[in-house]
């Protein structure tokens, strides 16, 4: 597996990958994560985005991506994905990995939220020391919020 820097040809690739990780939860939130609306080659043009290639039957393709975008108070991760066929392997972790060493030289800690019916990646987040800091409704959206120290 191989990760780098997301180029405008991946952009149909990432929002494909969004479309598939979070359809599951259209049904429980009663709407499209946003992710699902997200535009890629925008957040490929203005943001720092990683993209995770695998090789599968021969042919290399792009199965998760991680975006970052920087705020006025810091720096989040906008979203984190990962296709299902890749799915349980660690490719989130090395992803998260990616971003983390990214951001080392920049800041001491980054921000996130997700949906608050993604309980999956809610336990996710916990498990990777991200510590929860406010809920609410935001842009429509019943989010839970997350930041973590950066370990130097």
């Amino acid at each position: 597996m191989k990760i780098r820097k997301a180029i405008m040809d991946d952009a149909d690739k990432c929002a494909a990958i969004a479309t598939a990780a979070y359809a599951d939860y259209v049904p429980l939130m009663g709407q499209k994560p946003a992710p699902m609306l997200a535009d890629y080659a925008v957040h490929i043009a203005r943001d720092i985005v990683f993209v995770a290639e695998r090789d599968i039957d021969g042919t290399t393709d792009i199965v998760g991506f991680a975006i970052i975008i920087e705020k006025g108070e810091g720096y989040w991760l906008e979203n984190i994905a990962v296709a299902p066929l890749a799915m349980g392997c660690g490719l989130g972790r090395t992803l998260m990995e990616s971003v983390e060493d990214y951001l080392r030289p920049l800041c001491d800690r980054y921000q996130l939220y997700t949906n608050v019916k993604m309980e999956r990646n809610i336990g996710w987040y916990h498990k990777l020391g991200f510590t929860e800091t406010f809920r609410g409704v935001v842009d429509g959206y019943d989010r839970v919020y997350f930041e973590k120290e950066i370990k130097t």
